[in-house]
């Protein structure tokens, strides 16, 4: 099993849920989140924001304060995916999986045409 069906398999439900006001002293990442593959105090966050390079996330799920719902994303086809702004204490360390496409030199995100979109959509599983 690929790295994409561990993170489809194992949807995140164990953080705690976002109640009210902005938790202290922590910063904001928004993106699809799961459940790390193999590791279970750890989860992954899925990062694809207009303006910002895709990327995946990796956070200890101690340094999570809170875990807000955002509104869902929908696809041509219909298909949605949750999306969540995981609330992490500033000064924790986090671990960030840049996607590449294996050439040489080897090309990132936006120096070049689809790569972008085609690495977010076989990250989240569609083609």
């Amino acid at each position: 099993m690929g790295l994409v069906e561990h993170l489809e398999a194992y949807p995140l439900s164990e953080l705690v849920r976002y109640r009210s006001g902005t938790p202290q002293d922590a910063v904001a990442f928004v993106g699809t989140l799961r459940k790390h593959p193999y590791e279970k105090d750890k989860c992954i966050l899925i990062c694809d924001e207009p303006g910002t390079e895709p990327a995946i996330l990796e956070f200890r799920k101690a340094y999570v304060l809170a875990v807000e719902e955002m509104p869902s994303l929908v696809d041509e086809s219909g298909a949605s995916i949750s999306v969540a702004k995981l609330w992490v204490r500033r000064g924790s360390m986090g671990l960030r999986y840049e996607p590449f496409e294996v050439d040489d030199p080897i090309r990132y995100p936006g120096a070049g045409g689809k790569i972008r979109e085609r690495i977010m959509l076989n990250a989240r599983g569609w083609s």
